[in-house]
């Protein structure tokens, strides 16, 4: 007789999945927003992109008690998590949100998008193109007026950000609006991916060449879009794969690529980073390898120093 709490799936540090559907998670505890961060002085709110389907996001704005007549960069922000864990709403990605837009100087907007296996891949790309298309059709005389700290935005400063599988979110975004208009038609004028989860059936760099089946990377994907063309040469995981779209349509106008030495991604990363430079893009790239650092450290680590100097730098890039 079948167990209903019986696990049928798991993937390890990230979900267990039970025979009754219920989702086990492992990831950092939710919280609220702040209307001022007693760290930073950033004020944070929840808001709702769209009812149907459910979107959501946090958005944040800067401590704005010098006032400025210059308005502000805005960024739009994809946390990461295998496309199954964490959210915009944790204490980890709250942290590092209101570290970033305390020292870039910006608003943000932290898309909740809805997670696998719940919502099977690719509803978290559809979510997040979603939500970028809402925040840019706030632009102009002519926008929209739901979300008056957007009031705030300038949005010939509109960046797209994101961490692990947020990066590969990002990306998306980021390639699709090369290709497709945004609302207002607002440019996307700088992106950054961090420790991007990409991956391919063939290693590269110091990527294993044995069992890569067995490796996290691949599992994930392929248990969490198990009907994908193309598994894990998909463009949307492996966007150097035979046949990608040309990374030369890249959306944006600058590009940051972060790698770090410990993690399993940093090959690939590396590679995508030098497939960009190679493309005949029109736009400036630039790579960021950290020593001595693991996979998101930046979020997971979120009191070492390491991660505060990076925060920095990505807030420097922003500016």
């Amino acid at each position: 007789m079948a167990i209903a709490n019986e696990v049928v799936t798991e993937l390890e540090t990230l979900i267990r999945v039970y025979r009754d559907g219920s989702v086990e998670r492992s990831q950092a505890p939710i919280v609220p927003p702040s209307l001022q961060d007693p760290e930073t002085g950033v004020s944070s709110k929840d808001i709702t992109i769209s009812a149907n389907p459910p979107i959501s996001a946090r958005i944040y704005l800067p401590n704005l008690s010098d006032p400025s007549p210059q308005k502000l960069p805005v960024l739009v922000y994809f946390h990461g998590g295998g496309f199954c864990v964490e959210s915009a709403f944790n204490l980890t990605e709250t942290t590092f949100t209101n570290r970033l837009v305390h020292r870039a100087k910006v608003v943000a907007v932290s898309i909740e998008y809805r997670l696998a296996p719940e919502h099977p891949l690719p509803i978290a790309f559809e979510d997040c193109w979603a939500g970028l298309q809402w925040v840019a059709a706030h632009a102009g005389p002519n926008g929209i007026n739901e979300e008056p700290w957007l009031s705030y935005a300038d949005f010939e400063r509109l960046c797209i950000g994101g961490d692990s599988a947020g990066a590969s979110l990002a990306h998306y975004v980021v390639m699709r609006a090369g290709k497709e208009c945004l609302p207002n038609n607002v440019k996307i004028s700088r992106a950054f991916y961090t420790h991007p989860y990409f991956w391919g059936s063939e290693a590269v760099g110091s990527e294993p060449t044995e069992n890569r089946e067995k490796l996290l990377p691949y599992k994930v994907w392929i248990y969490l879009y198990s009907t994908v063309p193309g598994g894990v040469d998909c463009p949307m995981i492996n966007p150097v794969a035979p046949g990608a779209p040309s990374l030369a349509v890249l959306g944006c106008s600058k590009l940051l690529v972060s790698v770090s030495e410990k993690d399993l991604l940093w090959s690939r990363g590396i590679s995508f980073y030098n497939a960009v430079k190679e493309s005949g893009w029109k736009g400036e790239a630039e790579l960021i390898e950290v020593e001595g650092e693991g996979h998101a450290f930046h979020i997971v680590n979120y009191e070492s120093e390491s991660a505060k100097k990076f925060i920095v730098r990505l807030a420097s890039f922003l500016k």
